[in-house]
């Protein structure tokens, strides 16, 4: 790699690490699993990283945080350790206009199994269509819906209070 190419990179990498991990967050639904996401995704993404310059580099390490993100899920040896005491606190009514909900929604997020989630995220999150996520993720558009369906009433009995904070508003 000869020195524009690593300006690039480093420039692409110092410019996009915020939404990125924002991503691999709600992906993994814990910031240690989403830094680990990350990492794995932009050490599989830089190798090819002068092929991609002149594709869109940020879609590229998209795909490949939620490839590995699946990989992650097939792998059942693969065990994440789980804190004994998560801080699932109840959200109380927020005066600066809509954090409670944003939090409450990141607590429920956790809550669901990774496929859900990553439907959900991809779905919502990146507002990507059906056949995309579906294309993204190894499945059918069938399984990207059903998906789709259990996550949002899982959310839905997770969060009755969204619904009449919503309402309020």
């Amino acid at each position: 790699m000869d020195e524009d190419e690593r300006a690039r990179l480093a420039e692409f990498v110092g410019s996009r690490t915020p939404a990125l991990m924002r991503v691999a967050y709600l992906l993994t639904g814990d910031r240690n699993a989403a830094e680990d996401l990350f990492q794995s995704a932009l050490a599989r993404t830089i190798p090819k990283w002068g092929s991609i310059r002149h594709a869109d580099p940020e879609g590229y390490l998209r795909v490949v945080m939620y490839r590995e993100q699946v990989s992650w899920w097939r792998r059942l040896r693969r065990r994440r350790e789980t804190p004994l005491n998560p801080a699932d606190e109840p959200v109380g009514a927020d005066p600066s206009g809509g954090s409670d909900v944003r939090l409450a929604m990141r607590a429920a997020l956790r809550h669901l199994p990774p496929a859900q989630r990553a439907v959900v995220v991809l779905r919502y999150y990146e507002d990507l269509p059906e056949a995309r996520v579906a294309e993204l993720l190894g499945c059918s558009v069938g399984t990207v819906r059903s998906r789709t369906h259990r996550a949002v009433t899982r959310l839905r009995a997770l969060l009755p209070e969204v619904e009449m904070l919503e309402v309020r508003r």
